[in-house]
């Protein structure tokens, strides 16, 4: 039952992009997939959900061999955030266990990074990214005392992807590439 809900994620995802549909659609009915996935709290398997004491993880669960998509589980210890950054593709988020407030950020005229409104993320909800409406913003944990853990899913292999962090003072960017925090992949099969 665990990796059949993931598996069955995995293929309605790959079957929605083999139309080659335009964003929205993607943001809309891969939303509902993820939604329907982070519904339960009973499938992500243990290694992809431990916390490091410093730093947030970022555990790839799943890469499109054509890098159409990729599906990653983000586990935030008590109180960690990323700095304000962007994805350079589209990306789902599906908060499977705790809370995490998401804050966009828009870039002024002289540069900067305004910070805009927060929302909080719910077990069972899905938000989105996407570099043609809202693509830079900070993700951090609700909560100061536990772990948080969100279901991002992104429009190509987001680990390899050339992206950036920002100064949201000065709006001084620095390239990154995020890479994975594990070695090995969910069998979908098992």
């Amino acid at each position: 039952m665990k990796n059949e809900r993931l598996l069955t994620f995995v293929k309605g995802m790959s079957r929605l992009l083999e139309g080659q549909p335009h964003e929205p659609l993607i943001l809309e009915q891969g939303g509902a997939l993820l939604a329907e996935l982070v519904r339960h709290d009973d499938w992500l398997p243990e290694i992809f959900a431990r916390p490091h004491p410093q730093y947030y993880q970022q555990y790839l669960l799943y890469a499109d061999p054509l890098e159409r998509f990729s599906m990653v589980s983000f586990v935030w210890g008590p109180g960690q955030k990323t700095p304000v950054h962007d994805h350079m593709t589209w990306g789902l988020i599906g908060m499977l266990r705790g809370q995490e407030i998401d804050t966009h950020y828009f870039k002024e005229a002289d540069g900067h990074y305004r910070r805009g409104e927060s929302s909080l993320l719910l077990p069972g909800q899905v938000g989105s990214v996407s570099p043609a409406t809202h693509d830079v913003h900070e993700v951090a944990n609700y909560y100061a005392d536990r772990p948080s853990i969100s279901i991002h899913v992104y429009g190509g292999n987001i680990g390899r992807i050339h992206r950036h962090v920002f100064d949201a003072v000065s709006g001084q960017e620095k390239p990154f590439v995020s890479g994975y925090s594990n070695d090995v992949v969910p069998n979908l099969w098992n």
